[in-house]
């Protein structure tokens, strides 16, 4: 049995009261931690409000290469990290196109370096007889991170790296269903940053309310839900603290006519299903152009049949269970919802028979618009597949949601590709691949898919402010 303590101030802190964290795969607590609460976050963002000061001060060369040695930590730990992301997410070790918990450790590691090597200078604007005006970028202070549990690690360490990297110091709140990865990066990073500079609080609504609402904090990252964000959002504005929001997804594919089938069905499966569909990014909605539809159908329903679902401690498993009961059961019903109201089972439709939150991987057809399957973000494994006739009619469909956050497009006429994705509504388009994200390229969604960017320069520019100064010559 695990147990972590939270780690605030540079020091290990109980609580006397914990949480009991679940394995999905078999529906039994595997570690506990401490249920925080606001006293909690009042020490923690004090902590990080007093280490502030000398942490944006230290030389730039300093704060590098103490973000590279947490990569380092990272690396030096990658086995017990991997195992704590398999056991609280169900998470596979390799997962279904090499997406498991080793990538998601590995491409923490890989984040961590590429935010390290970034720069943030100063931009001169007029260097002139009459004037020398220069923007300065400035750290904002103390970021209030809050992250979700189906990426547990690699999220926080979007968070976390480029605010540390600015010059922030964070206070960062797991998913009270997947805290333990966080909670050991955490008390691993403290053996490298000074006190203070980072801290956890583990806990439910009330440690996130006290967080995102407390008057020291001036930035707020998320990664939720669309009606969580909203929440937090109202809560950031009684005094106007920066926000990056990257919230829910329903992310349309469309494949064109002149798709080869054979060449795209492996990639596609993997877009939809990896991590259980368990992912903002995986593409959640499906349409198939009328003449290669039966096709496309066949190919995914036998890659659906063939897939090894199971425990994800197995390194031959490639779907694991859904994280929690809560989202078992809603992908539950809307796939019987769906049924209901005439959708076609081409592969699953139902939990798999044992213990722990197995669900079959679905895909469903003779569905549309007006159906919650295709309305809502399911995230999990299953994906509605429809049928269209004009490449208008497809551009229209993949629209209309109030989401925009990622788009694909499946074709070999990458100009036509092209033309189509600057119609689509989404912060980011892929063409042949979806989800396909990288450090360097921002991620950020528009609608109510989210604010802001993260990633690269352009998200570690989220993490600081703009100060012009102007020196009067004549």
């Amino acid at each position: 049995m695990y147990h972590f303590s939270m780690t605030i101030d540079g020091e290990a802190v109980s609580s006397d009261q914990t949480l009991s964290v679940i394995n999905p795969s078999t529906e039994e607590v595997f570690a506990t931690c401490p249920l925080g609460n606001s006293a909690h976050v009042e020490q923690a963002v004090q902590a990080a409000d007093r280490a502030f000061t000398s942490w944006r001060e230290l030389d730039d060369s300093v704060r590098v290469e103490k973000i590279n040695a947490l990569a380092s930590i990272l690396e030096a730990n990658m086995p017990e990290l991997t195992q704590l992301v398999t056991q609280e997410t169900g998470k596979p070790i390799n997962g279904l196109n090499g997406i498991g918990s080793v990538m998601e450790v590995g491409a923490s590691i890989a984040w961590t370096q590429y935010t390290a090597s970034l720069a943030l200078g100063n931009d001169l604007i007029e260097d002139s007889d009459v004037a020398k005006v220069e923007v300065i970028r400035q750290p904002l202070g103390v970021v209030a991170s809050i992250t979700p549990w189906n990426w547990p690690l690699m999220i926080a360490i979007w968070h976390v790296i480029p605010a540390l990297r600015a010059g922030n110091t964070v206070v960062i709140k797991p998913s009270p269903l997947t805290p333990m990865s966080t909670l050991r990066f955490v008390e691993l990073a403290s053996s490298v940053l000074p006190a203070g500079v980072l801290n956890v609080v583990t806990g439910e609504a009330e440690v996130g309310e006290a967080l995102v609402s407390h008057s020291l904090v001036n930035k707020i990252v998320f990664t939720g839900s669309t009606q969580t964000g909203k929440h937090i959002m109202r809560s950031a504005s009684a005094s106007l603290k920066r926000l990056t929001l990257e919230l829910g997804g329903n992310d349309a594919g469309i494949i064109l006519p002149d798709a080869k089938v054979e060449d795209i069905t492996e990639k596609l499966f993997a877009a939809a299903f990896h991590n259980n569909g368990q992912t903002c990014a995986c593409l959640k909605r499906l349409y198939v152009h009328e003449s290669i539809f039966d096709d496309v159908c066949t190919a995914l329903a036998g890659i659906a049949q063939a897939v090894t679902v199971g425990d994800g401690m197995s390194e031959d498993t490639q779907l694991g269970p859904l994280q929690n009961a809560q989202q078992f059961s809603k992908v539950h019903h809307l796939v019987q919802e769906a049924i209901a109201q005439g959708a076609t089972v081409l592969a699953g439709g139902k939990p798999v028979e044992g213990k722990g939150f197995f669900f079959a991987p679905t895909l469903l057809v003779d569905v549309k618009h007006g159906m919650q399957i295709v309305d809502e973000e399911q995230f999990g494994p299953v994906l509605p597949i429809i049928k269209y006739s004009e490449i208008e009619e497809a551009i229209e469909l993949a629209n209309s949601t109030p989401y925009g956050l990622g788009a694909s497009l499946w074709t070999g006429d990458v100009e036509q590709a092209q033309r189509i994705a600057a119609r689509i509504e989404s912060g980011s388009v892929w063409i042949n691949d979806h989800g396909a994200i990288q450090p360097n390229a921002p991620f950020g969604g528009i609608k109510q898919s989210g604010l802001g960017v993260e990633f690269g320069e352009y998200g570690l520019h989220e993490y600081v402010a703009l100060k012009t100064v102007k020196v009067c010559k004549a």
